[in-house]
């Protein structure tokens, strides 16, 4: 019967580092004003490297706007509101991101929905004023675009991005369509929970499912290394591909 695909779009058809990173920046500028009055160009930029090295912890971009304001607080002392960020570094934060979060969005006294939706906004926003310059800041891997292109197999989107812009990112800048109802984004159910739907379909029935992502669903552990994780995402990636998924 055949494969059916189901991919992860950041980190595995798309690098978005760049882009979520800067949206994060905004987004955090709107949420916590006077946190960031004394934050220059120069210390944005630090920001903006920093986060290229822990964005692999973030599973649902919201964290990133949470990164983003820790990070100001290890470099900035005087604004510290949260027990963790006195002698944290970026390297523990790769390794206690799950054991961090809980404990600054309670001292923070943050929204998980209310930070969703805000960095959305903030995406919308850049969308709206600036679609060019949103678009190129992120960038599809190589040989993505040709293989969604010409793919025989049914290929499904499985992402916590929010959908709508996985469906900018595809037709905008790899030229491709995919049918909206073959995007599960952000707010569709656990990742899990959706590929199991997708092999119960009855039009799926005797097709093995084919599944690329980055993090813990892939290398099977809790926990993982974060360059290996992606080093494994891009070979699944790849052998996906040369199995007859695109060209």
């Amino acid at each position: 019967m055949g494969d059916l695909y189901a991919l992860d779009f950041d980190g595995v058809l798309c690098d978005s580092c760049g882009e979520s990173s800067l949206s994060a920046v905004k987004a955090a500028k709107v949420r916590w004003p006077g946190l960031f009055d004394g934050v220059d160009s120069v210390m944005e930029d630090w920001i903006v490297d920093q986060m290229h090295t822990v964005r692999p912890v973030v599973e649902t971009g919201y964290e990133n706007v949470l990164l983003v304001r820790l990070l100001v607080e290890m470099r900035v002392p005087s604004i510290r509101k949260s027990s963790v960020a006195e002698g944290l570094t970026v390297e523990g934060i790769l390794e206690n991101w799950s054991k961090l979060k809980p404990v600054i969005m309670e001292e923070w006294n943050e929204n998980r929905d209310a930070l969703i939706d805000l960095f959305g906004k903030v995406r919308d926003e850049w969308m709206d004023k600036d679609l060019a310059t949103w678009i190129g800041a992120n960038r599809f891997y190589p040989g993505v675009p040709d293989a969604l292109k010409f793919a025989s197999s049914t290929v499904y989107i499985v992402t916590t991005k929010q959908g709508r812009f996985a469906d900018a990112l595809l037709r905008e800048l790899a030229g491709v369509t995919i049918p909206p109802e073959r995007i599960y984004g952000l707010g569709t159910g656990p990742k899990v929970k959706v590929l199991k739907q997708l092999q119960l379909r009855p039009e799926h029935q005797g097709m093995k499912l084919q599944y690329a992502h980055c993090f813990q669903l892939l290398c099977g552990r809790s926990t993982c290394d974060p360059e290996e994780c992606h080093q494994r995402a891009r070979i699944r990636w790849m052998e996906l591909v040369s199995r007859g998924l695109g060209i």
